[in-house]
């Protein structure tokens, strides 16, 4: 009989594209797999590869706030209940939890029935869902060398197997990076990211429009914009001369990510881990309200290694960031030294590393 791999994840596509990444690598070795998630994320799961979605209750709380503390503690009660009866039913060899709340009930109902557990951290800093569970789950795997935040003891056994990306994003691994030719187009990428997408929509056409006009005239600019951005960021690259392709959103990013001398975006851990496999230099703009702070110190991650120069919202202005792509746009020397960096930090085979420990852990039974 085939072995049953429940997936806890949800809340995010920071969260959910790792999780797929690794059930399409189990699917292939001949594993079932089903989703386990919160309500609202198994609502909207109609492309994960799960032969069933198991929602469960959960809740996230604020700290500081009793009253939603004791809400989240009764909804994540409720949750583990449901996920115990599922897992009654069909019995999975293992369970593997991707962060985040949604993930709490499964990950718990696994350890209180004392299944093989694993825990996968995406970011370089430990979630708090992930920090409450690490020391109670047999294997933990982990994204970056650095993850702050946890405990020690969770520290000394984590095992760093990168992040699963999706495959046209694996596919880019093996491409060389190709700076800009003196005096050709110079293709310039965009991110939004889906949080605090403004600051981005709103500052880097500007700060592009200050270039020299003949580095203006080189550009190939695609951008991810907010939709109520989208007229003021076309006006400001049609004055400036500026040849730019604007969209809310991209389907074909991979395409996009292979062509690109320059990216620009957010730093969650998705993001940094794709531009890492993809070799390609970025300017890196951290959400100032994360949490943990954790976007910043996959940033930090990033330039460490090379890949990245870090800019953070409270120094970040339009002249900042127009020297920035003057002194690198300029330079394709440095350039091509960033990618190198970027690309030290890529594990393309994230996922087979995961599925990897998947079935170490799940060969050793349930603990008893």
């Amino acid at each position: 009989m085939q072995k049953i791999a429940v997936v806890a994840a949800g809340g995010t596509g920071g969260h959910l594209f790792p999780a797929q990444a690794l059930s399409e690598v189990l699917i292939s070795r001949g594993w079932r797999i089903v989703l386990a998630s919160d309500e609202r994320g198994a609502a909207y799961a109609g492309s994960f590869p799960a032969e069933e979605v198991i929602g469960l209750s959960a809740r996230s709380f604020k700290s500081g706030d009793p009253i939603g503390m004791m809400l989240a503690g009764l909804a994540i009660f409720r949750g583990v209940l449901q996920a115990r009866a599922a897992f009654a039913r069909i019995d999975p060899a293992v369970v593997i939890g991707f962060g985040g709340y949604p993930s709490v009930p499964g990950l718990l109902a696994g350890i209180t029935q004392h299944r093989p557990t694993v825990l996968h951290e995406q970011n370089a800093v430990m979630g708090r869902a992930n920090r409450r569970l690490a020391g109670r789950v047999q294997t933990v795997a982990c994204a970056f060398p650095v993850l702050q935040k946890a405990p020690p003891q969770v520290v000394s056994r984590a095992v760093v197997v990168g992040n699963p990306v999706r495959a046209e994003i694996r596919a880019l691994a093996d491409l060389p990076y190709q700076p800009p030719q003196a005096d050709g187009p110079i293709r310039l990428l965009i991110t939004g990211g889906s949080q605090g997408a403004r600051l981005l929509s709103e500052l880097v056409p500007v700060a592009i429009a200050q270039l020299p006009e003949d580095l203006r005239l080189r550009l190939e600019v695609q951008q991810q914009t907010r939709p109520e951005s989208l007229d003021m960021a076309r006006r400001v690259y049609a004055n400036a001369n500026v040849k730019a392709e604007i969209a809310p959103f991209f389907r074909d990013m991979a395409t996009r990510l292979r062509e690109a001398h320059l990216v620009i975006g957010r730093s969650g851990a998705g993001t940094v881990c794709e531009f890492a496999i993809a070799g390609k230099p970025s300017i890196l703009v951290p959400l100032a309200v994360a949490l943990d702070d954790d976007q910043g110190q996959n940033a930090a991650v990033m330039a460490q290694a090379g890949g990245a120069q870090v800019a953070r919202e409270a120094q970040l202005t339009v002249d900042s960031l127009s020297g920035a792509l003057v002194k690198l746009l300029t330079n394709p020397d440095r350039l091509a030294r960033m990618a190198a960096g970027a690309r030290s930090l890529a594990r393309p085979d994230a996922a087979e590393r995961l599925a990897d420990l998947v079935e170490a852990t799940a060969a050793q039974g349930h603990l008893r």
